[in-house]
Parts: structure tokens; C-alpha cells; sequence
């Protein structure tokens, strides 16, 4: 009994610290720490960082635009088309507007709730058809608001110039007399009105003539997008961190436990008892084995012999009282 005692108690001494870090828990800890902080590196900070520097070129493009006069159309859109530095450049063009080709840009709120914005074509002298955002107009419900008509006469205007959005899944519908679109593409506009139009479109500035409630220009703010991305970069460091210093802690733990029991077995060899388990088994052993009538006698006997030995023996007086 106690050599197998023995047996199952040192092959738990034995054992290796670092294989409780083989148990399922540390296992999915460790798993999820590297993935979290794969992630961290390569998405989430570069996503807040390239948001940033999105806003910051921005940023730069709109206060050089502002900073010079505005210039004739032609100059700044080629073919239809401009670069993307010379977005937010302010350009002036003369022509009529065409709202028998108008549409409403739906699900697109602005700084005071939900609203729908208007999209006009507008024929310049050249014969160049571009699209013009007048603005937006506030709405309640999903329903079309009224909203200013634009001009009928010959008129020049002053807008910026924008980039042609992404073509949105949802297609174009016309409803209550209005053509209506999710998005500022203007090759899906075409498609919807068979007006022709030059690729990017103009956003016009406010006090215009056929301006509603011109959209404003984006605050030259870089927000929160860097603090964002260096928070992503410290969480994808600090994860791994914790982890060492939590296999660390155990470690030490494992130690400190193992040194105790080390000092309570030197005790127990120092005050002469038996240490273990060894004298756990032997211990439970001689307790569950009943003693004979004869042994408890002996037993009896032994004490006594012993208490008697301890103590003094009178001295016996002589015969004469002495």
C-alpha cells in the first residue's frame, strides 16, 4: 500500500512544471491572445492609421483649395474627370440647370437628421453636362419633402469639385414623381435619366442660385482615428505581456509551494517523525487494524512501566526507623 503511495505522490513531484501550460485553458488563452494580436497589427491599427492619414491628405487638399480663387471648370475637370489632388477645388461655370433630370439621394442623413438631397444636372456653355449637388432639404418620413425648384434662366454658379462615388448595390426607382437613387454615381444616374453626364459631379457652395441647404464643408479635424490606432497598437503588445506574466506568476507559484513542502519535510526529519505520505499510509494503517485483549494489556502494562520509571522511589525505612 505505501509503495504505491509513494509511487503516485513522486510522479506528481516529478513532473514537469511546464506541462500544466498543455491544458485546455492555457491552450485557448494563449490561441486567442496570438490571433488577437495578429489582428491588432495587421487590421485594426492599420485601419485607424489609414483613416487618419485619409483625413489629413483631405484635410490639406481642402485648405489649399480654399486658399486660392475659384477656377473655370474646364481648367480643373478633364474630360469630364479630375484629379484626385484637385478635389474640393472651387470652380465657377456658367450654363442652365436641367430638372426634368433631377433625382433625390435617399438614406443619407446630414448634420440635422434625416434628409434627402437633391441632384441636378446643369448644362454649361461648353455643352459639358455636369451633376450638381444643390444641397439637402430635412424630412420626417420616408417621403419625399418639397424642396426650392432650381432655375430655369441662365445662371452661373461657384461649387467644389468631388469624386464620383462607388455605384451602390441598390438600384435606382422612381416613386411619388421623383427619381430616386442611394448613392452619387453618376454612370448609374445616366442609366436611370439617359441624361449624359461628365463623370465627377460639383458640390455647390452655399448662396448659390438653386441652393437648397448647401452641404457643409467637412471640419478640418483629424478626430479620433490616430489615438484609435496606437490604442490597437498597445492592446496587440500588452496581450502577449499579460500572458507571459501570468505563465510567470504560476510558475513562481509552483516554486514557492515546492520549497514549502521541502521545509516541511526537513522539519519532520529533524523532530524524528516520519514525512509523506509514507507516514500518512502507516498512520491509517495501524489505525484501522484492531488490537488483541492480550496487546492492549502489554500496552497497558508498558505504560505504567514507563510512568513508574519517571517518577522518584521513596527510600525504604530501616529497621529501627531510621
Amino acid at each position: 500500500m505505501s509503495t504505491t503511495v509513494k509511487d503516485r505522490y513522486g510522479a506528481q513531484r516529478r513532473r514537469p512544471a511546464w506541462r500544466v501550460f498543455f491544458k485546455p485553458g492555457w491552450i485557448i488563452s494563449a490561441l486567442f491572445i496570438v490571433v488577437f494580436s495578429y489582428f491588432a497589427f495587421t487590421f485594426l491599427a492599420p485601419w485607424q492609421l489609414g483613416k487618419d492619414s485619409e483625413i489629413v491628405e483631405r484635410n490639406e487638399r481642402i485648405a489649399e483649395a480654399f486658399e486660392h480663387d475659384p477656377l473655370p471648370v474646364s481648367e480643373v475637370f478633364s474630360h469630364g474627370s479630375i484629379d484626385p489632388a484637385d478635389e474640393w477645388r472651387r470652380v465657377t461655370l456658367t450654363g442652365q440647370y436641367l430638372p426634368d433630370s433631377e433625382v433625390v439621394l435617399r438614406m443619407r442623413a446630414s448634420d440635422s437628421g434625416p434628409a434627402v438631397q437633391v441632384l441636378t444636372p446643369f448644362r454649361a456653355t461648353d455643352g459639358t453636362t455636369y451633376l450638381i449637388h444643390r444641397g439637402f432639404e430635412p424630412t420626417t418620413g420616408a417621403g419625399v419633402p418639397e424642396y426650392q425648384a432650381a432655375p430655369t434662366t441662365e445662371v452661373s454658379i461657384v461649387g467644389v469639385a468631388r469624386r464620383n462615388e462607388v455605384a451602390p448595390e441598390r438600384q435606382p426607382f422612381e416613386e411619388s414623381g421623383h427619381m430616386q437613387v442611394y448613392g452619387i454615381n453618376t454612370e448609374q444616374i445616366h442609366q436611370a435619366t439617359g441624361q449624359e453626364l461628365a463623370r465627377d459631379y460639383i458640390q455647390l457652395t452655399e448662396g448659390e442660385p438653386g441652393e437648397i441647404t448647401a452641404m457643409p464643408i467637412p471640419k478640418l479635424d483629424r478626430g479620433s482615428h490616430l489615438s484609435y490606432g496606437l490604442q490597437w497598437i498597445a492592446f496587440g503588445v500588452m496581450a502577449p505581456l499579460g500572458l507571459g506574466y501570468f505563465i510567470y506568476a504560476e510558475i513562481r507559484e509552483r516554486r514557492r509551494a515546492k520549497q514549502e513542502e521541502a521545509e516541511m519535510n526537513a522539519g519532520a526529519e529533524a523532530a524524528g517523525t516520519p514525512k509523506g505520505p509514507e507516514s500518512l499510509e502507516s498512520t491509517r494503517g495501524e489505525a484501522s487494524q484492531p488490537l488483541s485483549r492480550r496487546e492492549r494489556r502489554k500496552r497497558f502494562q508498558e505504560q505504567l512501566w514507563d510512568e513508574g520509571a519517571d517518577s522518584p522511589t521513596p527510600a525504604r525505612p530501616d529497621r529501627y526507623g531510621k
